[in-house]
């Protein structure tokens, strides 16, 4: 590269690092919850990439809190182990089998990936599970699904201690009834749950679409919960996005400042949300 063109990438660096100023600060302190999907986790330079915004937040003075999912892991390990699945409406059933698979995964395999990324970034984070320290009491969602769980109270002492002492929590969507059964839970439902109690400024879902669309397929960048509750009467929210914007009205009627639905698979994806003008993705506010 010539010593011109060098200059000016430098020059590019330094005018984004100025114009995000009023943005650092404006989040210095916040809480920022961010559900990971398993579609979102891509390579291993993804990866790395996403645990490199995560430790570039910590050290601004933002509290981040990853939630992560981990589908595609699972059905991977479950075809692996010859293990079959029954579905009611359209909804995987999780029976004991599913359920010790759904927990070696998401406690295992996935949450230390992305731990192991933070920290190799030089973040210094804990994977958990919402089992831990009773973070998630959770009830059966319904008894058709086996183990599948709805959280009733989210206790946040744990990642309050852990925000505390600069670390960075990454949760695993599993939680325990008063029992001590074991329910996977919905990664989104969680991840709202957890920024709730948490009372957090940020919600963000990271997923494989750009954001909510209209009708003509163009995203929508800034959304209230009437327009949510509208478009989804009309079908112009429709399948996968209904859960997450779901979500998001309830997470906004619980305490949540904003939701924000975007691309997690876009490079630097929670950057361009939180420390620039334009954003990314589609933000809900409440009313």
């Amino acid at each position: 590269m010539k010593t011109q063109d060098m200059n000016r990438d430098w020059i590019s660096t330094a005018s984004t690092l100025n114009k995000a100023l009023p943005y650092l600060q404006r989040y210095a302190g916040a809480t920022v919850v961010i559900k990971l999907g398993g579609h979102s986790m891509g390579s291993d330079e993804a990866m790395d990439e996403f645990a490199r915004d995560v430790v570039l937040m910590r050290q601004v003075g933002v509290n981040p809190v990853i939630v992560h999912g981990g589908g595609p892991m699972i059905n991977a390990m479950l075809d692996k182990l010859d293990i079959k699945s029954e579905f009611v409406n359209g909804k995987r059933v999780t029976d004991s089998a599913t359920m010790d698979v759904v927990e070696m995964v998401l406690s295992g395999l996935v949450n230390k990936r992305i731990v192991q990324a933070i920290n190799g970034q030089g973040g210094c984070a804990v994977g958990i599970s919402g089992k831990d320290a009773r973070l998630i009491t959770c009830t059966q969602t319904d008894p058709a699904l086996g183990f599948v769980g709805t959280p009733q109270e989210v206790d946040p002492r744990l990642l309050r201690d852990l925000a505390e002492k600069e670390y960075i929590p990454v949760i695993a969507p599993l939680g325990a009834d008063r029992s001590g059964q074991t329910f996977n839970i919905n990664g989104d439902t969680a991840a709202g749950a957890v920024a709730a109690a948490l009372k957090a400024d940020r919600l963000l879902l990271l997923t494989d679409v750009p954001g909510v669309k209209n009708d003509a397929g163009d995203v929508l960048t800034e959304l209230s919960a009437q327009q949510i509750r509208e478009m989804t009467m009309d079908g112009t929210i429709a399948g996968g996005m209904i859960p997450k914007t779901e979500t998001a009205l309830v997470a906004i009627q619980q305490g949540v400042r904003a939701v924000v639905i975007l691309d997690g698979r876009a490079p630097n994806a929670c950057l361009l949300e939180l420390f620039t003008e334009h954003g990314a993705g589609s933000i809900i506010r409440a009313e």
